[in-house]
């Protein structure tokens, strides 16, 4: 049950980071994968501040806020 929660925090993490770097997202498998990537990046970067994400919302920001990141890191270095 905890892989299937983490793939649709995943999901949903995606598609929101998309909509707000790039005003679009990036399929269901794009999504997700950014998604999932954010969420380990955001979880990284919590735990280095001395955070921790509880409950639904919690995992959900983290998770956008690391997939954020990671959008912004590719924009800057794909220029």
């Amino acid at each position: 049950m905890s892989l299937l929660y983490f793939l649709l925090i995943g999901l949903a993490a995606g598609f929101i980071a998309g909509k707000v770097m790039r005003g679009a997202g990036f399929g269901l498998l794009g999504n997700l994968l950014v998604g999932i990537v954010g969420a380990l990046i955001g979880g990284f970067l919590f735990g280095l501040l001395g955070l921790h994400a509880y409950g639904l919302i919690g995992n959900l920001v983290t998770a956008t806020l690391g997939a954020i990141i990671l959008l912004w890191i590719a924009a800057k270095a794909k220029k």
